[in-house]
């Protein structure tokens, strides 16, 4: 096992580290840029042609496909599938309940909807799980002293509070210093180049949020769904849902953490990938005998 160090420690290979950092970024993210392709197609020919086919129809038809030929490619396994179907379910839940309270539309036709949300919306949130099964496998990621228990809690959490904030105090805030409370002195491990990195794992947290906020961007800017102060002309979303998508992401995490812990002691290499803190255990004091009295 190679040093680790941190992403900037060596400023002389921080050019080509970058580069190949990139490039397995870019295969991680194989079905997220798979989905926004047919984004692209679709809105470009569904504006120009009038199809037979709604285009949200069109786009569940596509996803299905990719997500099929996937698995069959063998670049997910069925236990990552089972993951990435679980956030499907979660993501569109919380899609039926935005779209039924205001906070955001889907204005083009489709027919396959559920509570006036088209299924293929699910995929989307079914993205960010496959990118984090392809990170684990690509980066060879591992996760050490994660408090796995606080962390579920807290994700849990995160997603109620999208929720619950239509109707009480909104608690992100108060989750996120939770998080970050948690997440102390856990590090992302992970390899670009044959060198070892290593990270907080908060970051990392922030850092997808970040990328997840410009694929919103994108995702609007498709016409793929719409915010309100959106319907009379694009522009950029918001920068306070990048903390949202941040505290998303976490429950995403937890989903495949719990595939991915013992995945390497049962399928693979013998190691755990997800691991929680070490505790240490303190030396127990030898009580001196006195001598017996004479």
């Amino acid at each position: 096992m190679p040093e680790e160090r941190a992403p900037l420690s060596r400023l002389r290979l921080l050019p080509l580290r970058l580069v190949q950092f990139t490039a397995i970024q870019l295969a991680c993210c194989a079905f997220p840029i798979a989905v926004f392709a047919g984004m692209a197609v679709s809105v470009l020919v569904w504006n120009r042609v009038d199809m037979p086919l709604a285009r949200y129809d069109a786009l569940l038809i596509y996803v299905i496909v990719v997500q099929i030929a996937f698995v069959a490619l063998k670049l997910e396994t069925g236990r990552e599938l089972a993951v990435i179907c679980a956030f499907h379910l979660i993501g569109l839940a919380l899609e039926i309940f935005k779209v039924h309270v205001g906070s955001w539309t889907y204005p083009d036709a489709g027919v396959v909807r559920l509570g006036g949300v088209p299924i293929f919306s699910g995929f989307m949130y079914a993205s960010v799980g496959s990118y984090i099964c392809q990170a684990f496998r690509r980066f060879d990621l591992r996760i050490s002293d994660f408090r796995r228990g606080p962390v579920t809690v807290l994700a849990v959490a995160a997603y109620a509070n999208f929720y619950t904030h239509h109707f009480i105090w909104d608690l992100r805030w108060a989750v996120a210093v939770g998080f970050i409370l948690a997440l102390w002195g856990s590090a992302a491990h992970f390899t670009v180049g044959g060198d070892r990195y290593r990270m907080p794992t908060a970051l990392s947290f922030v850092l997808i949020g970040v990328f997840l906020w410009l694929a919103e961007n994108i995702g609007t800017f498709l016409n793929a769904w719409r915010y309100p102060d959106q319907q009379t002309g694009w522009h950029l979303v918001h920068v306070g849902k990048l903390g949202s998508w941040a505290l998303l992401v976490t429950l995403s995490f937890v989903l495949v953490a719990a595939v991915k812990a013992e995945e390497g002691v049962r399928y693979g290499d013998g190691a755990a990938r997800v691991t929680a803190p070490q505790r240490t255990r303190r030396p127990r004091l030898r009580s001196r005998r006195r001598p017996a009295s004479r």
